[in-house]
């Protein structure tokens, strides 16, 4: 391991600020994770919490919190978001549909900051309905990142707007190889670098626009992967071993 990851173990806070871009550390796993939608593993328990989410086009409303950790191993990049949400609520179902209308959770992923242009977005709504993009095919809706995993659990009643909900959980697992060709290394070793962001949107009753870094649009936009963070890969440690 090189000076600089070892630093970065021992220093980073798991979201700090850096050229007015967050920064989170991921953590490596060799631990199983089941995706069921529960982020019930020890792994999960011990990963801190990215919780600094900004709101830059709320106008009203009730600011909901959300949560997400993240962690890594050989094979895939892990993402658990916790949606605190009342009216929990999403329709539709297919393949590639407009998720993002539904309330909805989105990890967007440029693997080479040399070229952030060259990104991927992952979206899914509160069904687990997912849309996929990347560089390939001109982000048609034909590319589909083959083994990609997600579950989902609400605690509440989806699609029933008379009662109050409590939250609903995304558990995912993007695989590594689906970044084939636009990554320098695959699996990302410790202390390589990415660039992400993490979002949230939609609802039918008070719609959320929520960003982990700011994209600095002036209107609701994900697309600027320009404002991407950094995400820090990690070495394993004793404490996330099985």
């Amino acid at each position: 391991m090189s000076g600089f990851s070892f630093c970065l173990i021992l220093l980073l806070p798991i979201c700090t600020r850096a050229q007015d871009l967050p920064e989170c550390a991921i953590p490596h796993t060799t631990a199983a994770i089941t995706i069921d939608g529960r982020l019930n593993e020890t792994a999960w328990a011990e990963t801190s919490v990215i919780d600094e989410f900004s709101f830059p086009w709320w106008t009203a409303g009730a600011k909901d919190r959300t949560e997400v950790r993240l962690l890594w191993n050989d094979d895939y990049l892990y993402v658990g978001f916790t949606a605190f949400d009342p009216h929990i609520s999403a329709e539709y179902d297919k393949r590639d549909d407009p998720v993002s209308r539904d309330d909805c959770v989105e990890v967007f992923i440029a693997p080479d900051t040399s070229a952030v242009n060259n990104y991927y977005n992952f979206e899914f709504n509160a069904r687990g309905t997912i849309l996929d993009r990347s560089p390939k095919m001109e982000r048609s809706s034909q590319w589909n990142a083959n083994e990609l995993q997600v579950a989902v659990s609400i605690t509440g009643t989806l699609n029933d707007e008379t009662d109050t909900d409590s939250l609903w959980t995304t558990e995912i697992a993007i695989p590594f190889k689906a970044f084939a060709g636009y990554a320098p290394h695959l699996p990302p070793q410790p202390g390589d670098v990415w660039r992400l962001n993490l979002y949230r949107t939609g609802g039918k009753i008070n719609l959320q626009y929520i960003t982990w870094s700011d994209t600095k649009m002036h209107k609701p936009q994900f697309h600027a992967p320009e404002h991407f963070g950094f995400a820090h890969f990690l070495a394993a440690t004793t404490t996330n071993k099985d």
